[in-house]
Protein backbone atom coordinates (compact mmCIF):
# COMPACT_ATOMS: atom_id res chain seq x y z
CA UNK A 1 0.00 0.00 0.00
CA UNK A 2 1.39 3.28 -0.90
CA UNK A 3 1.81 5.87 1.74
CA UNK A 4 -0.72 8.88 1.12
CA UNK A 5 0.48 12.29 -0.18
CA UNK A 6 -1.46 15.00 1.54
CA UNK A 7 -1.35 18.81 -0.60
CA UNK A 8 -3.38 21.91 0.92
CA UNK A 9 -4.55 24.56 -0.76
CA UNK A 10 -6.17 27.21 0.49
CA UNK A 11 -9.86 27.62 -0.80
CA UNK A 12 -12.18 25.24 -2.94
CA UNK A 13 -11.74 27.94 -5.28
CA UNK A 14 -7.73 27.57 -5.40
CA UNK A 15 -8.04 23.49 -5.15
CA UNK A 16 -10.12 23.71 -8.14
CA UNK A 17 -7.75 25.49 -10.47
CA UNK A 18 -4.82 24.04 -8.40
CA UNK A 19 -6.27 20.24 -9.21
CA UNK A 20 -7.12 21.12 -12.74
CA UNK A 21 -3.43 22.17 -13.83
CA UNK A 22 -1.96 19.23 -12.18
CA UNK A 23 -4.61 16.51 -14.22
CA UNK A 24 -3.50 18.26 -16.99
CA UNK A 25 0.12 18.21 -16.29
CA UNK A 26 -0.21 14.45 -14.89
CA UNK A 27 -2.28 13.39 -18.20
CA UNK A 28 0.48 15.25 -20.60
CA UNK A 29 3.23 13.13 -18.66
CA UNK A 30 1.28 9.75 -19.21
CA UNK A 31 0.60 10.60 -22.99
CA UNK A 32 4.25 11.24 -23.61
CA UNK A 33 5.32 8.18 -22.02
CA UNK A 34 2.73 5.30 -23.55
CA UNK A 35 0.57 7.24 -26.44
CA UNK A 36 -2.49 7.70 -24.32
CA UNK A 37 -3.94 7.72 -20.48
CA UNK A 38 -7.29 6.37 -18.63
CA UNK A 39 -8.92 8.59 -16.38
CA UNK A 40 -11.60 7.67 -14.42
CA UNK A 41 -13.71 10.69 -13.06
CA UNK A 42 -15.96 11.81 -10.33
CA UNK A 43 -18.70 13.72 -9.43
CA UNK A 44 -19.63 16.47 -6.95
CA UNK A 45 -19.11 19.98 -6.52
CA UNK A 46 -15.37 19.61 -5.91
CA UNK A 47 -15.00 16.88 -8.93
CA UNK A 48 -17.19 19.11 -11.59
CA UNK A 49 -15.21 22.00 -10.71
CA UNK A 50 -12.20 20.71 -11.83
CA UNK A 51 -12.95 19.68 -14.97
CA UNK A 52 -14.81 23.59 -15.54
CA UNK A 53 -11.04 24.71 -14.64
CA UNK A 54 -9.70 22.40 -16.42
CA UNK A 55 -12.34 23.33 -19.61
CA UNK A 56 -11.14 27.15 -18.91
CA UNK A 57 -7.20 26.53 -18.61
CA UNK A 58 -5.64 27.72 -22.33
CA UNK A 59 -3.01 24.65 -20.60
CA UNK A 60 -5.94 22.03 -21.76
CA UNK A 61 -5.15 22.17 -25.31
CA UNK A 62 -1.64 20.24 -24.56
CA UNK A 63 -3.40 17.14 -24.01
CA UNK A 64 -4.56 15.06 -26.65
CA UNK A 65 -8.04 14.38 -25.92
CA UNK A 66 -8.23 11.61 -28.38
CA UNK A 67 -5.89 9.98 -27.26
CA UNK A 68 -7.70 9.96 -23.67
CA UNK A 69 -9.82 7.31 -22.28
CA UNK A 70 -13.26 8.52 -19.66
CA UNK A 71 -14.59 6.11 -17.01
CA UNK A 72 -16.69 7.26 -13.82
CA UNK A 73 -16.26 5.94 -10.75
CA UNK A 74 -19.86 6.14 -10.10
CA UNK A 75 -23.19 7.21 -11.69
CA UNK A 76 -26.88 8.12 -10.22
CA UNK A 77 -29.51 5.72 -12.10
CA UNK A 78 -31.26 8.03 -14.08
CA UNK A 79 -32.54 8.65 -17.75
CA UNK A 80 -29.22 9.18 -19.85
CA UNK A 81 -28.81 13.42 -19.82
CA UNK A 82 -30.98 13.82 -16.45
CA UNK A 83 -29.09 16.60 -14.87
CA UNK A 84 -27.95 15.17 -11.80
CA UNK A 85 -25.66 12.51 -13.51
CA UNK A 86 -22.66 12.37 -13.40
CA UNK A 87 -21.88 11.79 -17.27
CA UNK A 88 -24.22 14.84 -17.95
CA UNK A 89 -22.37 17.06 -15.76
CA UNK A 90 -18.83 16.23 -16.64
CA UNK A 91 -19.95 16.27 -20.54
CA UNK A 92 -21.27 20.26 -19.98
CA UNK A 93 -18.21 21.33 -17.98
CA UNK A 94 -16.08 19.72 -20.21
CA UNK A 95 -16.25 16.70 -22.18
CA UNK A 96 -18.78 18.66 -24.76
CA UNK A 97 -15.94 21.60 -24.93
CA UNK A 98 -12.99 19.14 -26.04
CA UNK A 99 -12.28 16.95 -29.24
CA UNK A 100 -12.77 13.69 -27.73
CA UNK A 101 -13.30 10.15 -29.49
CA UNK A 102 -16.27 8.86 -28.48
CA UNK A 103 -15.25 5.11 -28.44
CA UNK A 104 -13.32 6.31 -25.93
CA UNK A 105 -15.86 7.52 -23.37
CA UNK A 106 -17.25 5.26 -21.09
CA UNK A 107 -20.72 6.07 -19.62
CA UNK A 108 -21.92 3.98 -16.88
CA UNK A 109 -25.46 2.89 -18.01
CA UNK A 110 -28.75 5.00 -17.41
CA UNK A 111 -32.58 3.83 -16.27
CA UNK A 112 -33.60 3.92 -19.78
CA UNK A 113 -31.15 2.20 -21.51
CA UNK A 114 -31.14 -1.21 -23.43
CA UNK A 115 -31.04 -2.86 -19.95
CA UNK A 116 -34.64 -1.30 -18.60
CA UNK A 117 -35.12 -0.31 -14.95
CA UNK A 118 -32.24 -3.28 -14.00
CA UNK A 119 -29.17 -1.97 -12.55
CA UNK A 120 -27.76 -4.86 -12.06
CA UNK A 121 -27.90 -5.43 -15.67
CA UNK A 122 -26.48 -2.15 -16.30
CA UNK A 123 -23.28 -2.85 -13.60
CA UNK A 124 -22.43 -6.05 -15.25
CA UNK A 125 -22.39 -4.51 -19.01
CA UNK A 126 -20.03 -1.69 -17.45
CA UNK A 127 -17.51 -4.50 -15.64
CA UNK A 128 -17.51 -6.54 -18.97
CA UNK A 129 -16.50 -3.10 -20.97
CA UNK A 130 -13.67 -3.07 -18.15
CA UNK A 131 -12.59 -6.65 -18.64
CA UNK A 132 -12.52 -5.55 -22.31
CA UNK A 133 -10.70 -3.06 -21.94
CA UNK A 134 -7.85 -4.80 -20.04
CA UNK A 135 -4.51 -4.92 -21.51
CA UNK A 136 -2.39 -8.56 -20.99
CA UNK A 137 -0.13 -6.96 -18.15
CA UNK A 138 -2.97 -6.07 -16.01
CA UNK A 139 -4.39 -8.49 -13.34
CA UNK A 140 -6.62 -6.48 -11.40
CA UNK A 141 -10.62 -6.92 -11.95
CA UNK A 142 -10.28 -3.70 -13.86
CA UNK A 143 -8.28 -2.12 -16.16
CA UNK A 144 -5.12 0.17 -14.54
CA UNK A 145 -6.23 3.21 -14.99
CA UNK A 146 -3.57 6.14 -14.99
CA UNK A 147 -5.60 8.85 -12.59
CA UNK A 148 -8.40 7.76 -10.53
CA UNK A 149 -10.56 11.08 -8.79
CA UNK A 150 -12.65 10.45 -6.44
CA UNK A 151 -14.46 12.82 -3.57
CA UNK A 152 -15.25 11.92 -0.15
CA UNK A 153 -18.61 12.42 1.58
CA UNK A 154 -19.27 13.52 5.01
CA UNK A 155 -19.51 9.92 5.56
CA UNK A 156 -16.51 8.93 4.43
CA UNK A 157 -17.92 7.20 1.32
CA UNK A 158 -16.00 7.20 -2.33
CA UNK A 159 -17.83 6.97 -5.53
CA UNK A 160 -20.99 5.17 -4.06
CA UNK A 161 -19.29 2.78 -1.36
CA UNK A 162 -21.23 3.83 2.14
CA UNK A 163 -19.82 2.97 5.21
CA UNK A 164 -21.17 -0.66 6.22
CA UNK A 165 -22.81 -1.25 3.35
CA UNK A 166 -22.62 -4.25 1.05
CA UNK A 167 -20.45 -3.21 -1.53
CA UNK A 168 -17.48 -2.36 1.41
CA UNK A 169 -17.28 -5.95 1.28
CA UNK A 170 -17.29 -6.60 -1.94
CA UNK A 171 -13.38 -8.44 -2.76
CA UNK A 172 -14.10 -9.99 -6.54
CA UNK A 173 -16.64 -7.70 -8.64
CA UNK A 174 -15.52 -4.30 -10.17
CA UNK A 175 -18.81 -2.87 -11.09
CA UNK A 176 -22.17 -3.49 -8.68
CA UNK A 177 -25.59 -1.62 -8.45
CA UNK A 178 -26.18 0.23 -5.18
CA UNK A 179 -29.76 -0.13 -3.21
CA UNK A 180 -30.79 2.16 -0.56
CA UNK A 181 -28.26 4.43 -1.17
CA UNK A 182 -28.11 6.83 1.66
CA UNK A 183 -27.79 10.15 -0.21
CA UNK A 184 -30.21 10.65 -3.14
CA UNK A 185 -30.98 9.03 -5.71
CA UNK A 186 -31.47 5.43 -3.94
CA UNK A 187 -30.21 3.68 -6.73
CA UNK A 188 -26.59 3.81 -8.32
CA UNK A 189 -23.64 2.02 -10.11
CA UNK A 190 -20.61 2.10 -8.51
CA UNK A 191 -16.89 0.82 -9.07
CA UNK A 192 -15.90 -1.45 -6.06
CA UNK A 193 -13.23 -0.62 -3.86
CA UNK A 194 -10.78 -3.20 -5.73
CA UNK A 195 -11.72 -1.96 -8.98
CA UNK A 196 -10.53 1.91 -7.69
CA UNK A 197 -7.45 0.19 -6.35
CA UNK A 198 -6.50 -1.25 -9.62
CA UNK A 199 -5.55 2.68 -10.78
CA UNK A 200 -1.85 3.62 -11.00
CA UNK A 201 -2.79 6.93 -9.18
CA UNK A 202 -5.94 7.27 -6.63
CA UNK A 203 -6.32 10.96 -6.03
CA UNK A 204 -9.17 12.52 -3.50
CA UNK A 205 -10.51 15.95 -4.11
CA UNK A 206 -12.00 17.35 -0.70
CA UNK A 207 -13.37 20.59 0.03
CA UNK A 208 -15.11 22.16 3.00
CA UNK A 209 -15.01 21.73 6.72
CA UNK A 210 -18.09 19.15 6.65
CA UNK A 211 -15.39 16.77 5.48
CA UNK A 212 -13.10 16.92 8.21
CA UNK A 213 -13.68 14.77 10.72
CA UNK A 214 -14.04 12.36 7.21
CA UNK A 215 -10.93 13.09 5.99
CA UNK A 216 -8.91 13.12 9.21
CA UNK A 217 -10.34 9.28 10.29
CA UNK A 218 -9.31 8.77 6.55
CA UNK A 219 -5.41 9.08 7.25
CA UNK A 220 -5.82 8.15 10.72
CA UNK A 221 -5.92 4.85 10.36
CA UNK A 222 -9.58 4.07 10.52
CA UNK A 223 -11.03 0.59 8.49
CA UNK A 224 -12.58 0.72 5.09
CA UNK A 225 -15.40 -0.77 6.38
CA UNK A 226 -16.34 2.26 8.68
CA UNK A 227 -14.59 5.02 6.33
CA UNK A 228 -14.36 3.43 2.61
CA UNK A 229 -11.95 6.41 1.35
CA UNK A 230 -9.50 5.02 3.77
CA UNK A 231 -9.27 1.71 1.36
CA UNK A 232 -9.59 3.93 -1.60
CA UNK A 233 -5.29 3.71 -2.97
CA UNK A 234 -3.42 4.14 -5.97
CA UNK A 235 -0.75 0.87 -6.69
CA UNK A 236 1.63 3.75 -7.29
CA UNK A 237 0.59 6.68 -5.61
CA UNK A 238 -2.48 8.04 -3.11
CA UNK A 239 -3.20 11.83 -3.43
CA UNK A 240 -5.61 13.83 -1.03
CA UNK A 241 -6.15 17.45 -2.39
CA UNK A 242 -7.65 19.47 0.20
CA UNK A 243 -8.66 22.78 0.86
CA UNK A 244 -7.87 24.14 4.35
CA UNK A 245 -11.46 23.57 5.68
CA UNK A 246 -11.16 20.13 4.61
CA UNK A 247 -7.60 19.41 6.16
CA UNK A 248 -8.69 21.45 9.67
CA UNK A 249 -8.50 18.59 11.69
CA UNK A 250 -5.62 16.78 10.67
CA UNK A 251 -3.22 16.01 13.46
CA UNK A 252 0.41 18.16 12.53
CA UNK A 253 2.14 14.93 11.62
CA UNK A 254 -0.44 14.27 8.85
CA UNK A 255 -0.23 17.89 7.14
CA UNK A 256 2.19 18.53 4.33
CA UNK A 257 5.66 20.31 5.40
Amino acid sequence: MTRPDVVVHATAEVLAAATAARLITRIVDVQSASGSASLVLTGGRIGIAVLREVANTPAATAVDWRQLDIYWGDERFLPRGHPERNETQAREALLDHVDMDPARVFPMGASDGPWGNDPDAAARTYEEQLLNQRRPEDRGVAPSFDICLLGVGEDGHVASVFPGSPAVYETERAVIAVRGSPKPPPIRITLTQPAIRCAAEVWLIVSGSDKAAAVAMALGGAGQVSVPAAGATGRRRTLWLLDRAAAAKLPPELLPR
